[in-house]
């Protein structure tokens, strides 16, 4: 008996393979959806970085009101869900506008990004200590010049962890780009589940897909801090 629960297990495991990766050659949309994850992510990484970078120096300026305008835009995006905000500017603000889909979704991950990572930068700019500004205008540098050469540089090391860690959340969190049309790995997964009418092995294969990215991602990211730490102690 169980010799045949087996041999059925594995010839069910066979067909449920066939039907979501290979009939009709359904793996190719798995690679289309890693494809369109990856260039989503990592042109909304620099979108982000890009704003949240901005806004850090709004957070932190004299000017009141940039200050207000970086406490604003932090609070609407951080209290609001990202799929909101996606919908909003998908179907509201690029409605008219000639651009891909996928453009569209990275610039509202961007946006949305922008905020914590404005919050991460802004921590490690506070992280860094006060006699470093002092030594900067010892030097006869500026504000701004200080803040170029000595304060931002140091800080952004310190904060190359988390903004790692932001990347890796962002590739997760564009698995609702669906909403508006794109076909990424959580699409095609479902577009599949509908083809087949089986859940199990498209889900079980988007979460394994999802696993591999993120793991391979952590791991030459952590590499890559390995070198800054080391380069440090040099």
């Amino acid at each position: 008996m169980n010799m045949v629960t087996t041999l059925s297990f594995f010839s069910d495991f066979g067909e449920s393979f066939e039907k979501t990766f290979i009939r009709e050659d359904r793996y190719k949309l798995f690679i289309d959806g890693v494809l369109l994850t990856l260039k989503v992510s990592l042109l909304a990484v620099i979108i982000g970085i890009v704003i949240g970078f901005l806004i850090a120096l709004c957070n932190l300026s004299k000017n009141t009101p940039l200050r207000l305008f970086g406490k604003v835009y932090t609070d609407i995006i951080r209290g609001t869900p990202s799929v909101t905000q996606l919908m909003i500017i998908y179907f509201v603000i690029f409605a008219s506008v000639d651009l891909d889909k996928w453009i569209i979704a990275a610039i509202a991950f961007g946006i949305n990004s922008g905020a914590y990572v404005s919050e991460i930068i802004r921590a490690g700019i506070l992280s860094i200590d006060k006699g470093q500004g002092e030594a900067g205008r010892s030097l006869g540098l500026n504000a701004r010049q200080t803040m170029i050469h000595i304060i931002i540089p140091q800080a952004m090391k310190n904060v190359f962890p988390a903004l790692c860690n932001e990347f890796i959340v962002l590739i997760k969190e564009t698995a609702i780009v669906g909403y508006v049309g794109l076909m990424d790995i959580q699409k095609a997964s479902d577009f599949i589940k509908s083809a087949t009418f089986e859940a199990a092995m498209p889900l079980l294969a988007t979460a394994v897909i999802y696993f591999v990215i993120i793991k391979i991602l952590t791991i030459c990211l952590g590499l890559l801090e390995k070198k800054l730490r080391k380069a440090d102690v040099r």
